[in-house]
């Protein structure tokens, strides 16, 4: 593909904040691009990755007003690290109260990706009328297959290096049941073995996101602060499978039937097979479907990321 759209130029927020959630949490937000233009929300990955600068450049800032937040326990929303009352349904009345508390709108563009694309679809099938467009990206359905498939079976055979790294942590007695096995060593009271356990999640993840090695996207996950947050909180989700019902999210596709959208699937995800975002095309007919060759997860990557950006041109009468 020729003539590539990348981000939009580096921006600062216009406005931020802390929303008390009232149960422990002060979970921060920003808002960047236009005040009073197109809403829209950007929900992050992980669970547990906070939100990051580039993730702004994503939309027109002349066209669209932006709030991305750090979801429970990360980024600079506290307490860090917290697993206390954070679920998938937490998340989803945070993001009703951004937007009927800070932005006032009734309807607004979702968009979200990897974890952000469970937490994105979880949100508009809960609250369809809310939601004006939805673009989703490395599409996670949290069915227990998904989540063998690369904390148990299946990436290790592609990537057995990065693999023997991830399993070292962990006595061979224990290896039956990986997910289970760190989750006792991230909730553990030794904070060594606690931060060993998190830095060699944190890693395996970044190390397999891309089609190629690409440092830039890999090292921050190998940044203490960011692993401790980011495995303990991915782990909570995914022991608890998201707190969902097996294959909900697939199943109550038909809730999305009168939302225009857009889903952008990299060929070679790791992490998040393409059946998945398959599924959900055939569940959600009316959403386009780009499924990218030559990509792997990652949104950085170029042909995903040209897709996501066209996508939110569209959106706001650009195309």
């Amino acid at each position: 593909m020729t003539n590539l759209r990348t981000l939009y130029p580096e921006i600062t927020p216009f406005e931020t904040g802390f929303l008390d959630t009232g149960d422990g949490h002060q979970v921060y937000w920003e808002r960047v691009g236009t005040k009073g233009a197109k809403p829209a929300v950007f929900l992050h990955g992980g669970p547990g990755g906070g939100c990051g600068p580039n993730h702004r450049r994503l939309f027109d800032p002349a066209l669209y007003d932006v709030i991305l937040f750090d979801q429970r326990g990360c980024g600079r929303s506290t307490p860090h690290a917290s697993i206390d009352n954070n679920t998938t349904w937490h998340l989803v009345a945070d993001i009703e109260r951004l937007r009927t508390e800070i932005m006032g709108v009734e309807k607004w563009l979702v968009f979200g990706g990897s974890w952000g694309s469970t937490l994105a679809l979880a949100y508009a099938e809960t609250h369809p009328a809310h939601v004006s467009e939805l673009v989703v990206r490395g599409i996670y359905t949290l069915t227990r297959a998904e989540l063998d498939w690369y904390y148990q079976f299946g990436v290790s055979e592609m990537f057995p290096d990065k693999w023997e790294r991830f399993v070292t942590p962990i006595p061979e007695n224990e290896r039956h049941e990986m997910m289970a096995a760190y989750r006792r060593r991230l909730t553990g009271t030794d904070r060594e073995e606690q931060l060993r356990a998190a830095l060699a999640w944190s890693t395996w993840e970044g190390q397999t996101i891309t089609l190629l090695p690409e440092p830039s996207t890999s090292d921050g996950f190998a940044d203490p602060d960011f692993a401790l947050a980011f495995a303990r909180i991915e782990n909570h989700y995914f022991v608890h499978a998201g707190w969902l019902t097996e294959g909900q999210l697939l199943n109550d596709a038909h809730k999305l039937q009168d939302i225009p959208g857009t889903i952008v699937h990299g060929r070679y995800d790791m992490p998040c097979p393409s059946k998945y975002a398959w599924a959900l095309h055939k569940g959600w007919p009316k959403a386009e479907f780009y499924l990218i060759e030559g990509a792997g997860h990652a949104y950085s990557e170029p042909g995903i990321l040209d897709r996501l950006i066209r996508a939110t041109d569209k959106y706001a009468g650009k195309e």
